[in-house]
């Protein structure tokens, strides 16, 4: 260790030569610019300060922009970003500025590793002593903090080995300049590298196994988001929706937007959320349902929803939320209400090709934490009957009634018979008893035990629950008052049929449900951004 020693000398003002003042001013001006990189580095060493007494041959070319406040700097504003996915052979050599998180840092001698990671995708970089990189350059790169935002000019080179670590697996980059944008706490609550790790289903005893569980990745969500994994899921399921709006629009159908605050139980039951409103209270909308079928009613024939639903229902399982994102469709029929259900199965293969067509890179790094075979699915769908999953629950030694409800270990049970006896994972249940559906069901007519209604499953669970709608005034009373249902409660419901409405049916879709079973997940909490649940509602 160097001990230096400053020696102060003082001069009379009378004395000072016009040299020595404006070398006074430089070294003012110095001081200032040190003062201020090492506050925007929260107190860190200062790029420019150099141990030994030698010239900085980096000096200028690393350390803290300082707090970005749209100062209109012409030259920055011109600086030309490539997007880390994009650093591929065909940048091989160029000069390019990077902004992205310092993921990981590894200093080793006189050189310093780095990964810089934006959003999902990840690139090496390289610092090494030399010519024109100094060893304060290397220093600093080695102590900046992981999760910092940082700027970083760098030449592309290519890597004679696979860098395997990384998403960009051919090049690397030489880093020629680094600025901290955003510099994060040294104390992170949780490491990305520790989230991202792979989910495995037995221990490795002789490895490195280290897991961050659910409730400290939901307690530090933004941290959480960043892992790719995460980046990923979410990409994949602003694509569902998209997708879903896409088809829907391409066959006619219009989407509406409705109330969720309402004056009674969207479904005429007890699991909704009381909310004071004004001098009386109200409801947040357990479903759009009602709106959905006012919008049949005044011909608009085919209609679509994408919004927030509500269920006080306290279900602590890997699959409910209290709140979530409903994709919800109704549509009138001519005839037979199977145009509705063939027209439904047909968007969820439409869905689920395009996912595979369009999200294969995300699909894959979701893949790379959560290993799970690919989803499989038949087009056209498969479709079942009920009397014949009750069969092949039978035959696999199930007791089950014929006007029986699938409980979930029968419905989990009946996804793998119908996955190993017709290798789909999604397939449509066709006409459910009538005994366990609503009373806004419509009843088959051929049959008086069972029902216009189906369900619709991926990998044995229940994606969508829909139905041809009792249309007709009278008979939607017939059936409420068989129901015990208070006809006060759905009078504006039952009122929205008696000015003539053409027969239709739709159904529900839970989005964050879809993207759990189509990518195999365990926990719908995974594709939710912000899950919301009775023990949960922060942050």
């Amino acid at each position: 260790m160097f001990l230096t020693k400053k020696f102060i000398k003082f001069y009379s003002a009378d004395a000072k030569s016009k040299k020595a003042l404006k070398k006074q001013a430089k070294e003012a001006e110095k001081a200032a610019k040190k003062e201020a990189h090492k506050a925007a580095r929260g107190g860190g060493a200062d790029p420019e300060e150099n141990e030994d007494g030698g010239v900085d041959v980096s000096a200028g070319k690393y350390g803290a922009h300082g707090m970005i406040q749209s100062n209109g700097d012409a030259e920055l504003i011109a600086r030309q970003f490539v997007h880390v996915r994009d650093l591929e052979n065909d940048k091989a050599d160029q000069i390019v500025w990077v902004r992205g998180r310092l993921h990981t840092s590894r200093a080793k001698g006189k050189q310093c590793f780095v990964v810089i990671r934006q959003q999902e995708f990840t690139v090496q970089g390289l610092l090494a002593v030399s010519d024109t990189i100094s060893k304060q350059f290397v220093k600093f790169a080695s102590n900046v903090n992981k999760e910092s935002i940082v700027d970083v000019q760098a030449k592309v080179s290519k890597v004679p080995k696979k860098i395997e670590s990384c998403s960009q697996k051919d090049v690397e980059l030489h880093i020629q300049q680094l600025w901290v944008v955003s510099s994060a706490k040294s104390q992170l609550p949780l490491l990305i590298e520790d989230a991202s790790r792979p989910v495995k289903d037995d221990e490795e005893s002789d490895g490195l196994n280290i897991r961050v569980n659910q409730d400290t990745r939901l307690d530090n969500r933004v941290l959480d988001l960043r892992t790719p994994a995460n980046q990923a899921i979410f990409r994949i399921e602003a694509g569902v929706c998209q997708l879903f709006r896409d088809i829907l629009t391409k066959k006619g159908f219009v989407e509406i937007h409705t109330p969720k605050i309402i004056s009674a139980a969207s479904e005429g039951g007890a699991n909704v959320f009381t909310v004071s409103y004004f001098k009386g209270s109200a409801y947040l909308a357990q479903s759009p349902q009602l709106y959905k079928q006012m919008a049949i009613a005044a011909d608009f024939d085919k209609v679509f929803t994408v919004g927030a639903v509500f269920r006080a229902e306290d279900s602590n399982t890997h699959r409910h939320l209290t709140e979530f994102v409903g994709l919800d469709l109704e549509m009138a029929f001519k005839y037979h209400y199977h145009e509705v259900v063939d027209t439904i199965g047909n968007t969820f293969t439409e869905i689920f090709r395009g996912l595979r067509d369009n999200f294969a890179v995300e699909i894959a790094t979701v893949g790379q934490q959560f290993a799970v075979e690919p989803f499989q699915f038949l087009d056209p769908p498969l479709k079942l009957e009920f009397p014949q999953a009750i069969a092949m629950l039978r035959e696999a030694g199930v007791t089950v009634g014929d006007e029986d409800d699938l409980s979930t270990p029968d419905e989990k049970l009946l996804g793998k018979l119908v996955k190993a006896k017709y290798n789909t994972d999604f397939y449509i249940l066709d006409k459910y008893p009538l005994a366990v559906r609503p009373f806004y069901t419509m009843p088959d007519p051929n049959n008086k035990k069972a029902s216009n209604s189906y369900d619709m499953f991926m990998r044995g669970e229940e994606i969508l629950s829909g139905a041809q709608r009792i249309h007709d005034a009278e008979f939607l009373t017939e059936r409420a008052k068989h129901h015990a249902v208070d006809l006060e409660k759905i009078k504006a419901y039952i009122d929205a049929f008696r000015f003539g409405c053409p027969p239709h049916a739709g159904g529900g879709i839970g989005m964050e449900r879809v993207v759990m079973l189509y990518l195999g997940l365990d926990n719908i909490r995974k594709t939710s951004m912000f899950p919301r649940d009775p023990k949960r509602i922060t942050p």
